[in-house]
């Protein structure tokens, strides 16, 4: 199923010690910190307010996007007027939190945004990136819940929801947190979102940023053939349930009856959240995502056209483009032949265009393939200097 999945984590207490299997050879286990959504500490995850500077307040634009300008009188980022639910994941060797951004004495650690696809959530990268920042102990993670999906579903954007829109409301995050990535990962839909976080950022760059689009073409969207689940059938037939369900298993039943395949079906039960009261001998569950703005954000998805972004990008990004091997997607051969040109015209520099084929995977490249994908991502991580 094209846009999903099924990776989840989990974790009880802030700076918690994690104990990941052995998916890659490391030296050591060193602890990761990590704080639950939505408390005020540092290194922490939480909802985050946009602060509204005199230079911002005029213009609807972003006073800082992948560049370090000067961000004004910003609230403070546990402001209750939010932008995004996110998570900020830290290898050992990080001692940052963007509220001591002012002290220089404190470099700020290379950062790495990471962004899920449409029906997803921000715990689809959990593992991954934990995994990330164990081999990486020097580097920090921001995993994002888009608009309209997991815990961001409750703070309600105004339209229209567009891979534009979504790409400007993570800009405004990671202003609001005082970074400057290095890297942009971005998976199906998030692959566009993050080709629009450049189309959208301020130029020039002051170094180079990696964005890595995986399993998703900058232009036309080519869903699979017959048999293959597609999204936009799945986000109509659960537009069509009602918001509050009795039973996960009946949900899953009707979406295997539908013509969807089981582990779609038992990947999008994991959207519903318990609503009976605890203790309660009932049971009832609601989704936690906004259908109808994720219906327009698909719609959008499928007609918005990044290729202009690709064939001139600017001095000081790489673009690197990941086909699945089994992906779900229809990559024309129109789609590669444009990719392979725009890797001999880009410049020079730290700029570029890259192809990369991930072998035994499908569309859920990192649920599939994990230590592949983690071979390759890895390149990203290792030549920059901290």
């Amino acid at each position: 199923m094209p846009f999903l999945s099924n990776i989840t984590t989990s974790f009880n207490s802030p700076y918690a010690q994690l104990k990941l299997h052995p998916l890659a050879p490391i030296s050591s286990r060193p602890s990761i910190r990590i704080a639950p959504p939505f408390q005020k500490v540092a290194f922490g995850v939480s909802r985050i307010g946009i602060g509204r500077s005199s230079r911002c307040g005029r213009k609807r634009s972003v006073c800082m996007t992948l560049i370090n300008e000067r961000l004004g009188r910003d609230r403070d980022v546990a402001d209750p007027s939010s932008i995004l639910a996110y998570e900020l994941v830290q290898g050992k060797h990080v001692n940052w939190s963007s509220m001591v951004v002012l002290n220089r004495s404190i470099p700020e650690p290379p950062t790495a945004v990471l962004l899920h696809g449409i029906l997803g959530s921000r715990k689809n990268w959990g593992t991954f990136v934990r995994r990330l920042a164990q081999e990486f102990p020097s580097w920090q993670f921001v995993l994002v819940d888009l608009r309209c999906h997991g815990d961001s579903a409750s703070l309600k954007k105004r339209g229209p929801h567009t891979v534009s829109s979504t790409a400007l409301d993570v800009l405004k995050l990671i202003a609001q947190l005082r970074i400057t990535p290095h890297v942009l990962i971005g998976h199906s839909f998030g692959g566009k979102v993050v080709l629009s976080m450049v189309e959208q950022a301020a130029k020039p760059l002051p170094r180079p940023v990696r964005v890595w689009v995986l399993d998703a073409t900058p232009g036309k969207v080519r869903a699979g053939g017959d048999g293959e689940d597609h999204p936009g059938k799945l986000i109509s037939f659960l537009k069509k349930l009602p918001k509050e369900v009795s039973s996960k298993r009946d949900i899953v039943n009707a979406l295997i009856q539908e013509g969807f395949s089981k582990d779609v079906a038992q990947w999008v039960v994991t959207n519903l959240r318990p609503t009976a009261p605890a203790g309660s001998s009932s049971s009832s569950f609601s989704w936690v995502f906004d259908l109808e703005g994720i219906s327009e954000m698909y719609q959008s998805y499928e007609e918005t056209n990044l290729w202009k972004v690709v064939e001139a990008l600017p001095r000081g990004v790489h673009v690197n483009f990941l086909k699945a091997e089994r992906s779900l997607h229809r990559w024309a051969l129109e789609d590669l032949q444009r990719i392979h040109a725009a890797e001999e015209t880009a410049a020079d520099e730290g700029g570029g265009v890259e192809m990369h084929v991930l072998e035994d995977a499908g569309h859920w490249v990192h649920a599939d393939n994990p230590d592949g994908l983690f071979r390759i991502l890895s390149f990203s991580f290792k030549g920059v200097k901290v």
